[in-house]
């Protein structure tokens, strides 16, 4: 394989691996701030009990996300040098500003979260927990700035040397391979760069679907107690609170998928098509519910709602959706090849298309799993409400148990296939419109080189995330102290909170 393909191999499987556990810890931040808000409001000790059992698992998942996230930052100077001094100034910048806003606040208040229990009081402990599940939050927000700029750029110009001089370039400027080593792309407005056209969008996403992993862990390791029969009244309560704040979140994704997948039709139309397999431009498009695409006769074949993806996409089934053989326009195409004919930039239109297929499958694996998600919460919401949820003697309550125990690998499926999709989807480009993935490579890395170090990272990842399984294994085991599943709030917490 090529020392492209590798590379691209490489960051996928080490941004995949890690990505595991940021929304595990972004979701379980939220809980935390959930059950300890609960604790202070109402006094009882069964949330406080929650609080520190969901607390040991929230610090699991957040020092193996440190560990693995490190390594992706070195690739970019590795495998990337000419990326990273290309739009260095940008990219870095948003990496400062998670460093500065989210790391910081982070480590800087965990400690209290993790061993203040007994040594601060309740309402400084409830505020250490409130800026740790905020510093989570602002590390999503400034990765998912920076990836966005990728994906819409805006906020820059490109700029060069001439005779020691700066020089800047036309907004239009083809960046082409000889560019590379003299052309940057540099800040022109930060809140444009970091406001860019798609951040909303994603962030919004981003965000819910942590939200998702987060209240589903929850969930399967509640449910999993309920089948074992093992701490029922902390199971219960910590059930309960899963499944709210998850069908709020799975609710809240619907509503936000809606507006990202309208977001991408207007700044990404390539990748719109490529996700909804649309080859041909037309009015009142069918929506793909399931389906496959066939590259050589340029169809796609599947079950399809007519007009639903017009309808959706701009509110009016008369309206065409933009497709493939269209796309991209043929003045962007003749930007970077101003001497080929009509007939010529026919013939490499399909060069600037991603991988149709891929694209196609991924995204509605993410809809069907979001949706079965949805399904699932509203389901297990009834059987609340018909007082079924917790009365194991019956046969269909067992079977829900078992699905919300399996639901928790849901949101890691949908979340990662989500991330394919997106960037996938943008392909050549690395930044769309203007600097290819083959362009981007350092021109000194060797193939030998780096698949070296992806066997390497592979061995060290298997054996991280057996540890993963193993400590988390454990604390499940374990389960809540026994002084954590006391009914009564010891006298102590009482007098505290009467401090305070």
């Amino acid at each position: 394989m090529s020392a492209e393909i590798l590379a691209r191999i490489q960051f996928a499987f080490t941004i995949s691996f890690h990505y595991i556990y940021p929304p595990l810890s972004i979701g379980l931040g939220v809980a935390l701030v959930l059950m300890e808000g609960l604790w202070l409001k109402t006094g009882k000790p069964i949330f406080h009990n929650m609080a520190r059992f969901w607390t040991r698992i929230f610090a699991l998942t957040f020092a193996i996300g440190v560990a693995t996230g490190i390594v992706m930052e070195f690739e970019f100077g590795t495998n990337w040098a000419t990326y990273s001094r290309f739009v260095g100034d940008i990219f870095g910048s948003a990496l400062a500003a998670e460093g500065i806003f989210a790391f910081f606040l982070e480590s800087g208040f965990l400690a209290i979260l993790l061993f203040g229990w007994n040594k601060v009081g309740p309402k400084l402990h409830f505020f250490a927990t409130c800026m740790v599940c905020l510093g989570a939050h602002f590390s999503a927000l400034w990765i998912v700035i920076a990836n966005s700029w990728m994906q819409t750029p805006a906020g820059y110009h490109l700029e060069t040397k001439v005779n020691g001089q700066v020089v800047q370039l036309p907004p239009d400027h083809p960046v082409s391979p000889h560019d590379l080593s003299s052309v940057r792309a540099v800040i022109d407005d930060f809140w444009a760069m970091t406001f860019n056209p798609s951040t909303l969008d994603r962030i919004t996403h981003v965000l819910l679907g942590a939200w998702l992993a987060g209240a589903f862990l929850v969930i399967s390791i509640s449910s999993f107690y309920l089948l074992k029969k093992r701490h029922k009244k902390f199971a219960e309560a910590s059930l309960k609170i899963g499944l709210v704040f998850a069908t709020v979140a799975a609710f809240l994704q619907i509503v936000s998928g809606d507006f990202t997948a309208r977001g991408v039709a207007r700044n990404q139309p390539v990748k719109f098509a490529a996700i909804e397999g649309l080859f041909e431009t037309q009015s009142a498009a069918p929506m793909n519910l399931l389906g496959w695409v066939d590259m050589k006769s340029e169809q796609d074949y599947g079950i399809k709602i007519p007009g639903l993806l017009s309808l959706l996409t701009h509110h009016a089934v008369s309206e065409p959706v933009a497709g493939l053989k269209q796309l991209p326009s043929d003045e962007f195409l003749r930007k970077y090849h101003p001497s080929l004919s009509s007939q010529e930039i026919e013939k490499i239109r399909r060069q600037y298309w991603p991988k149709v297929p891929a694209v196609f499958q991924l995204y509605h694996i993410m809809v069907f799993v979001g949706t079965g998600l949805m399904a699932l919460c509203l389901i297990a919401c009834w059987f609340w409400w018909k007082k079924w949820l917790f009365d194991i003697s019956l046969p269909a309550t067992r079977i829900l148990l078992v699905l919300l125990v399996l639901s928790v690998l849901g949101p890691q499926i949908a979340n990662q296939v989500g991330w394919f999709t997106a960037e996938m989807g943008r392909q050549p480009w690395i930044v769309t419109g203007l600097l290819r993935t083959s362009d981007a490579l350092s021109k000194k890395v060797l193939a030998e080189e780096i698949l070296i170090s992806l066997i390497l990272f592979a061995l060290v990842y298997a054996l991280l995330f057996a540890a993963f399984i193993f400590m988390l294994t454990r604390k499940i085991s374990h389960g809540p102290d026994e002084e954590e599943e006391s009914p009564e709030m010891p006298d102590s917490w009482k007098a505290v909170i009467r401090r305070d």
